[in-house]
Protein backbone atom coordinates (compact mmCIF):
# COMPACT_ATOMS: atom_id res chain seq x y z
CA UNK A 1 0.00 0.00 0.00
CA UNK A 2 2.91 2.61 1.34
CA UNK A 3 4.90 1.70 -1.85
CA UNK A 4 2.52 2.21 -4.32
CA UNK A 5 1.35 5.69 -2.68
CA UNK A 6 5.32 6.54 -3.10
CA UNK A 7 5.13 5.52 -6.08
CA UNK A 8 2.38 7.94 -6.76
CA UNK A 9 3.81 10.80 -5.55
CA UNK A 10 7.19 10.21 -7.23
CA UNK A 11 5.34 10.37 -10.55
CA UNK A 12 3.80 13.88 -9.68
CA UNK A 13 7.12 14.77 -8.64
CA UNK A 14 8.56 14.05 -11.85
CA UNK A 15 5.67 15.15 -14.28
CA UNK A 16 4.89 18.00 -12.52
CA UNK A 17 7.76 21.15 -12.22
CA UNK A 18 5.22 22.76 -9.45
CA UNK A 19 6.00 20.21 -6.96
CA UNK A 20 8.31 20.83 -4.60
CA UNK A 21 7.77 18.58 -1.86
CA UNK A 22 6.90 14.77 -0.63
CA UNK A 23 5.04 16.66 2.06
CA UNK A 24 3.25 18.98 -0.61
CA UNK A 25 1.87 16.50 -3.08
CA UNK A 26 0.81 14.54 0.05
CA UNK A 27 -1.46 17.50 1.75
CA UNK A 28 -2.20 19.45 -1.61
CA UNK A 29 -3.00 17.33 -4.64
CA UNK A 30 -6.40 16.51 -4.96
CA UNK A 31 -5.60 13.98 -7.98
CA UNK A 32 -3.57 11.66 -5.07
CA UNK A 33 -6.82 12.28 -2.95
CA UNK A 34 -8.84 11.03 -5.50
CA UNK A 35 -6.80 8.48 -6.43
CA UNK A 36 -6.11 6.73 -2.95
CA UNK A 37 -9.90 7.43 -2.59
CA UNK A 38 -10.78 5.49 -5.35
CA UNK A 39 -9.00 2.66 -4.57
CA UNK A 40 -10.54 2.40 -1.24
CA UNK A 41 -14.02 2.51 -3.16
CA UNK A 42 -13.05 -0.10 -5.83
CA UNK A 43 -12.13 -2.44 -3.20
CA UNK A 44 -15.33 -1.99 -1.84
CA UNK A 45 -16.68 -2.56 -4.96
CA UNK A 46 -15.42 -5.75 -5.56
CA UNK A 47 -16.03 -7.47 -2.36
CA UNK A 48 -19.45 -6.49 -2.82
CA UNK A 49 -20.06 -3.68 -0.84
CA UNK A 50 -21.12 -1.49 -3.69
CA UNK A 51 -23.65 1.15 -1.67
CA UNK A 52 -20.14 1.63 0.76
CA UNK A 53 -18.05 1.83 -3.05
CA UNK A 54 -20.58 4.44 -4.22
CA UNK A 55 -20.49 6.38 -1.57
CA UNK A 56 -16.85 6.46 -0.85
CA UNK A 57 -17.03 7.54 -4.62
CA UNK A 58 -19.24 10.27 -4.13
CA UNK A 59 -17.19 11.83 -0.81
CA UNK A 60 -14.29 11.88 -3.34
CA UNK A 61 -16.22 13.53 -6.08
CA UNK A 62 -17.15 16.48 -3.26
CA UNK A 63 -13.65 16.78 -2.13
CA UNK A 64 -11.74 16.77 -4.73
CA UNK A 65 -14.17 17.71 -7.70
CA UNK A 66 -13.03 14.57 -9.27
CA UNK A 67 -15.65 11.39 -10.31
CA UNK A 68 -14.54 8.01 -10.70
CA UNK A 69 -16.96 5.40 -10.78
CA UNK A 70 -15.79 2.62 -8.13
CA UNK A 71 -15.82 -0.57 -10.60
CA UNK A 72 -13.45 1.96 -12.85
CA UNK A 73 -10.16 0.29 -13.35
CA UNK A 74 -6.78 2.45 -12.51
CA UNK A 75 -3.44 1.11 -13.05
CA UNK A 76 -0.30 2.71 -11.37
CA UNK A 77 1.70 6.12 -11.67
CA UNK A 78 -1.43 7.61 -13.11
CA UNK A 79 -1.59 11.40 -12.24
CA UNK A 80 -4.45 13.23 -12.22
CA UNK A 81 -2.97 16.92 -12.84
CA UNK A 82 -5.53 20.07 -11.89
CA UNK A 83 -7.96 17.47 -12.89
CA UNK A 84 -10.99 19.63 -11.82
CA UNK A 85 -14.32 17.99 -13.49
CA UNK A 86 -13.03 15.04 -14.55
CA UNK A 87 -15.08 12.02 -15.27
CA UNK A 88 -14.54 8.01 -15.70
CA UNK A 89 -17.25 5.69 -16.22
CA UNK A 90 -17.81 2.68 -14.75
CA UNK A 91 -16.05 0.63 -17.49
CA UNK A 92 -13.38 2.61 -18.20
CA UNK A 93 -9.39 1.17 -17.89
CA UNK A 94 -6.64 3.45 -17.46
CA UNK A 95 -3.37 2.06 -17.72
CA UNK A 96 0.11 2.52 -15.82
CA UNK A 97 1.57 6.06 -16.55
CA UNK A 98 -1.20 7.76 -17.70
CA UNK A 99 -1.79 12.01 -17.48
CA UNK A 100 -5.04 13.02 -17.11
CA UNK A 101 -5.59 17.10 -17.04
CA UNK A 102 -8.75 18.93 -16.00
CA UNK A 103 -11.99 18.93 -17.72
CA UNK A 104 -11.53 15.30 -18.68
CA UNK A 105 -14.31 12.78 -19.31
CA UNK A 106 -13.56 8.87 -20.20
CA UNK A 107 -17.70 8.66 -21.26
CA UNK A 108 -20.03 6.00 -22.69
CA UNK A 109 -22.46 6.07 -25.74
CA UNK A 110 -24.17 3.11 -24.58
CA UNK A 111 -27.13 2.96 -22.44
CA UNK A 112 -26.66 -1.03 -22.22
CA UNK A 113 -25.67 -2.50 -18.56
CA UNK A 114 -23.26 -5.44 -18.83
CA UNK A 115 -21.43 -3.93 -21.87
CA UNK A 116 -18.14 -2.15 -22.41
CA UNK A 117 -19.71 1.44 -22.73
CA UNK A 118 -16.33 3.38 -21.22
CA UNK A 119 -12.87 3.36 -23.19
CA UNK A 120 -9.63 1.62 -21.79
CA UNK A 121 -6.67 4.12 -22.06
CA UNK A 122 -3.08 1.87 -22.91
CA UNK A 123 -0.16 2.59 -21.10
CA UNK A 124 1.48 6.02 -20.71
CA UNK A 125 -1.30 7.83 -22.47
CA UNK A 126 -2.00 11.68 -22.39
CA UNK A 127 -5.18 13.42 -22.19
CA UNK A 128 -5.58 16.68 -22.93
CA UNK A 129 -7.44 19.60 -20.73
CA UNK A 130 -11.28 19.08 -21.88
CA UNK A 131 -11.00 16.41 -23.99
CA UNK A 132 -13.97 14.11 -24.43
CA UNK A 133 -13.23 9.91 -25.18
CA UNK A 134 -16.31 8.01 -25.91
CA UNK A 135 -16.83 4.56 -26.27
CA UNK A 136 -15.80 1.11 -25.49
CA UNK A 137 -12.66 1.36 -27.17
CA UNK A 138 -8.98 1.07 -26.65
CA UNK A 139 -6.32 4.26 -27.03
CA UNK A 140 -3.28 3.05 -27.60
CA UNK A 141 0.21 2.65 -25.62
CA UNK A 142 1.79 6.50 -25.69
CA UNK A 143 -0.77 8.13 -27.53
CA UNK A 144 -1.79 11.66 -27.23
CA UNK A 145 -5.46 13.58 -27.31
CA UNK A 146 -5.34 16.84 -27.98
CA UNK A 147 -6.99 19.93 -25.53
CA UNK A 148 -11.02 19.56 -26.38
CA UNK A 149 -10.33 16.34 -28.75
CA UNK A 150 -13.66 14.49 -29.36
CA UNK A 151 -12.57 10.74 -29.34
CA UNK A 152 -15.18 8.16 -30.61
CA UNK A 153 -12.93 6.22 -32.46
CA UNK A 154 -9.97 4.01 -31.33
CA UNK A 155 -6.31 5.57 -31.39
CA UNK A 156 -3.48 3.52 -32.67
CA UNK A 157 -0.37 3.37 -30.34
CA UNK A 158 2.31 6.27 -30.27
CA UNK A 159 -0.75 8.51 -32.18
CA UNK A 160 -2.25 12.20 -31.58
CA UNK A 161 -5.37 12.66 -32.00
CA UNK A 162 -6.76 16.28 -32.31
CA UNK A 163 -10.19 18.11 -33.15
CA UNK A 164 -13.88 17.86 -33.11
CA UNK A 165 -14.70 15.17 -34.37
CA UNK A 166 -11.16 14.15 -33.76
CA UNK A 167 -8.48 12.86 -36.38
CA UNK A 168 -5.55 11.35 -36.16
CA UNK A 169 -2.14 13.54 -37.01
CA UNK A 170 -0.58 12.18 -39.77
CA UNK A 171 1.80 14.18 -41.57
CA UNK A 172 5.72 13.72 -41.14
CA UNK A 173 6.26 17.10 -39.47
CA UNK A 174 3.86 16.52 -36.57
CA UNK A 175 5.63 12.95 -35.64
CA UNK A 176 8.81 14.72 -36.05
CA UNK A 177 7.67 17.46 -33.73
CA UNK A 178 6.20 14.95 -31.34
CA UNK A 179 9.25 12.85 -31.57
CA UNK A 180 11.67 16.33 -30.53
CA UNK A 181 8.75 17.66 -27.92
CA UNK A 182 9.35 13.68 -26.38
CA UNK A 183 13.39 13.68 -26.19
CA UNK A 184 12.98 17.03 -24.50
CA UNK A 185 10.75 15.88 -21.66
CA UNK A 186 7.53 15.22 -20.90
CA UNK A 187 4.85 16.39 -23.62
CA UNK A 188 2.33 18.28 -21.71
CA UNK A 189 -1.44 18.72 -22.07
CA UNK A 190 -1.24 17.05 -25.78
CA UNK A 191 -1.23 20.32 -27.69
CA UNK A 192 -0.67 19.88 -31.40
CA UNK A 193 -1.12 22.30 -34.08
CA UNK A 194 -2.93 22.21 -37.38
CA UNK A 195 -6.18 21.81 -35.54
CA UNK A 196 -8.41 23.91 -37.99
CA UNK A 197 -10.29 22.41 -40.91
CA UNK A 198 -10.24 25.97 -42.71
CA UNK A 199 -6.55 26.15 -42.41
CA UNK A 200 -5.90 22.82 -43.40
CA UNK A 201 -8.06 23.19 -46.41
CA UNK A 202 -5.74 26.43 -47.37
CA UNK A 203 -3.01 24.83 -46.74
CA UNK A 204 -3.94 21.95 -49.31
CA UNK A 205 -5.06 25.29 -52.34
CA UNK A 206 -1.47 26.18 -51.21
CA UNK A 207 0.25 23.12 -51.72
CA UNK A 208 -1.40 22.28 -54.88
CA UNK A 209 -0.65 25.78 -56.49
CA UNK A 210 2.91 25.43 -55.86
CA UNK A 211 3.14 21.93 -57.36
CA UNK A 212 1.28 23.10 -60.59
CA UNK A 213 3.69 25.74 -60.62
CA UNK A 214 6.37 23.88 -60.33
CA UNK A 215 5.17 21.68 -63.28
CA UNK A 216 4.41 24.34 -65.43
CA UNK A 217 7.82 26.28 -65.04
CA UNK A 218 9.24 22.84 -65.59
CA UNK A 219 7.84 22.60 -68.95
CA UNK A 220 8.51 25.67 -70.10
CA UNK A 221 12.22 25.12 -69.27
CA UNK A 222 12.03 22.05 -71.55
CA UNK A 223 10.71 23.71 -74.35
CA UNK A 224 13.34 26.31 -74.36
CA UNK A 225 15.96 23.95 -74.08
CA UNK A 226 14.29 21.77 -76.99
CA UNK A 227 14.32 25.04 -78.76
CA UNK A 228 17.54 25.59 -78.70
CA UNK A 229 18.88 22.36 -79.32
CA UNK A 230 16.45 22.40 -82.49
CA UNK A 231 17.56 25.71 -84.11
CA UNK A 232 15.65 28.91 -85.98
CA UNK A 233 13.99 26.99 -88.56
CA UNK A 234 12.13 23.95 -86.06
CA UNK A 235 11.40 26.04 -82.67
CA UNK A 236 8.36 26.79 -81.05
CA UNK A 237 7.99 30.31 -80.56
CA UNK A 238 8.00 31.26 -76.79
CA UNK A 239 4.81 33.82 -75.22
CA UNK A 240 6.34 36.94 -73.92
CA UNK A 241 5.07 36.08 -70.20
CA UNK A 242 5.77 32.67 -70.08
CA UNK A 243 6.90 31.61 -66.68
CA UNK A 244 10.13 30.03 -66.79
CA UNK A 245 10.77 30.35 -63.37
CA UNK A 246 8.41 29.89 -60.08
CA UNK A 247 7.50 32.74 -57.56
CA UNK A 248 5.03 31.32 -55.65
CA UNK A 249 5.80 31.68 -51.97
CA UNK A 250 3.90 28.52 -50.19
CA UNK A 251 6.11 28.43 -47.23
CA UNK A 252 5.05 32.69 -46.66
CA UNK A 253 1.77 31.43 -47.05
CA UNK A 254 1.75 28.24 -45.08
CA UNK A 255 2.68 30.72 -42.38
CA UNK A 256 0.15 32.65 -42.56
CA UNK A 257 -2.77 30.38 -42.15
CA UNK A 258 -0.74 28.77 -39.04
CA UNK A 259 1.56 25.91 -40.05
Amino acid sequence: MFSRLRSDIQCILDRDPAARSTWEVLTCYPGLHALVLHRFAHACWHFGFKWLGRFVSNFSRWMTGIEIHPAAKIGERVFFDHAMGVVVGETAEIGDGCTIYQGVTLGGTSLYKGEKRHPTLGKDVVIGAGAKVLGGFTVGDGAKVGSNAVVTKPVPAGATAVGNPARIIQEEADVQREATASKMGFSAYGITQNDDPLSQAMRGLIDNAASQEHQIALLWQALEKMNASQGLSQSIEMPDDAAKRESFSADKLNQLVGK
